[in-house]
């Protein structure tokens, strides 16, 4: 009778226990619910780095054109309308540098630092600034953060990100200081000892010079016939292509006295692509616009292969003295759609698919029609990956270029040749124009504003921000040829 007594007891006692542990494993499980909630908006932010990129562009695009549409903004103090102001924060974001109104005329001193401001956040990399924002808050850098920046930056070592992102903001920096310091002299002569003026325009120009940004802070543009100013804009410009992993490089084996030979393989594929390409477009201009009094207006032969040289180099990424583009010919015109496609180094202030996306799509199309299997280059193999990689940037961005094309073409009843030449100065953000885009016409405006977006963030950031990783492929199946020619 106690036992039947007892067996109620020990039941209530034993639904007691089991309650008590039913609700522990409920709280157990439910904590790292919330915990996860409380940090899921962190996560997602710094483990899709480019998602990071875009925001943090995107952000800068609305406070700097929030800042250009101020009446203090312009020098007449009236309120700038949407599409002129969001237009030209896009183009001075992107180091791109077509404009639609005259800097110096048109925008105030405030507006003018608005642009000079966003050129330099722009000509400093999106990755690379989006790393900067991610160490500010986290102290540290992610994996996944970590693996675009070092493919932004041109390292494979995840531990040398931080220092490479200091050596980057150090390179710009000398850079930039240099190129001031060389144009005070003569920039003080030209504006007759003004030395305000002198001051400003020769930042201007330094921050301007290295980012490749076309924008300039006076009406005559680059001064071509005064080799004293030309000069170091054209190397600083010139230097800003090659990329940060070129110059890093470079600078590296210089100090350990290191013979060329040992330079990257990145760093001697840049350099070489990019000789031919300043050599072929200098013999380009020099043999077919040889009479172009817009391009050639002196007969003398030195000021004629400087401004050679300035066209040789500058529509690749710069676009600097924009005055003598409408007045050649068609072809130079194709011409420089093609260079301009082409781009500059990658990791650099330009844009475009980058001279080593270029050079590997020669390569593969050398080892093709020669029967080779294997990519090789200066006794180096391309891995695969990187031939894939090159051949879907190529297809993506022609046909990126073919519909921008055909949208201006549509709101511009402008030709072919014009819309392409247009769209592939906002692609590569070379910065020349032949007046396709302008202010009266806003939906020109919005096209090339977002094409000059996706070449300053580059379809890969773009593509990464929006994939998703996929499980292995669980079946491989039968190979079969297909006929491709």
């Amino acid at each position: 009778m106690a036992r039947d007594l007892d067996e109620p007891v020990e039941a209530e006692h034993r639904f007691k226990i089991t309650l008590s542990r039913l609700r522990a494993d409920k709280s157990r499980s439910s904590s790292p619910a919330r915990r996860i909630r409380r940090v899921s908006l962190t996560d997602r932010l710094f483990s899709h780095p480019g998602r990071l990129s875009i925001m943090y562009f995107m952000v800068l695009i609305v406070i700097a054109t929030a800042l250009l549409l101020l009446p203090f903004a312009t020098q007449t103090g009236e309120i700038t309308s949407f599409p002129v102001a969001f237009f030209t924060a896009v183009s001075a974001l992107s180091t791109c540098g077509i404009q639609v109104v005259n800097t110096s005329t048109y925008w105030s001193f405030f507006g003018q630092i608005v642009i000079l401001f966003s050129i330099q956040l722009g000509g400093l990399g999106v990755m690379t600034f989006a790393s900067i924002v991610a160490l500010g808050i986290s102290r540290r850098l992610r994996v996944s953060q970590r693996m675009l920046t070092a493919n932004e930056l041109g390292t494979n070592k995840l531990s040398e990100i931080k220092s490479v992102i200091t050596v980057v903001l150090t390179i710009t920096a000398i850079t930039e200081a240099l190129t001031f310091t060389l144009l005070l002299p003569e920039l003080l002569r030209v504006n007759k000892n003004d030395a305000g003026r002198t001051l400003w325009q020769a930042i201007f120009y330094a921050v301007s010079a290295y980012n490749n940004t076309g924008f300039t802070p006076d009406t005559s543009g680059l001064h071509v016939s005064n080799w004293g100013v030309g000069l170091p804009i054209l190397i600083s410009a010139f230097i800003g292509t090659l990329g940060f992993p070129v110059v890093l490089n470079v600078v590296q084996c210089a100090r350990k006295r290191q013979s060329p030979r040992r330079w990257s393989l990145h760093t001697k594929l840049t350099l070489v692509t990019t000789a031919i390409l300043v050599a072929a477009s200098l013999v380009w201009f020099l043999i077919v616009e040889w009479h172009n009094v817009d391009l050639f207006p002196d007969d003398d032969l030195s000021l004629k292969f400087r401004r050679a040289m300035v066209a040789a180099v500058m529509p690749r990424s710069a676009g600097f003295d924009i005055s003598w583009v409408p007045g050649v010919s068609s072809e130079s015109k194709l011409f420089m759609s093609i260079i301009m496609f082409i781009g500059a180094g990658s990791s650099s202030t330009g844009g475009g698919i980058r001279v080593t996306t270029f050079a590997v799509i020669i390569l593969i199309c050398g080892a093709a029609f020669t029967g080779h299997r294997d990519v090789t280059v200066f006794r180096r193999r391309i891995p695969r990956r990187i031939q894939m990689t090159a051949i879907s940037v190529t297809t993506s961005c022609l046909s990126l270029v073919a519909i921008a094309s055909m949208a201006l073409m549509f709101v511009t009843d402008c030709s072919l040749g014009d819309a392409v030449f247009e769209t592939c100065s906002a692609f590569s953000l070379g910065g020349y124009s032949v007046g396709v885009v302008s202010a009266g016409n806003p939906a020109s405006q919005f096209i090339l504003a977002a094409t000059m977006i996706i070449g300053r963030l580059g379809p890969m950031t773009i593509a990464y921000s929006i994939s998703r990783p996929l499980a292995p492929e669980p079946i491989r199946y039968p190979q079969e040829n297909v006929i491709v020619g």
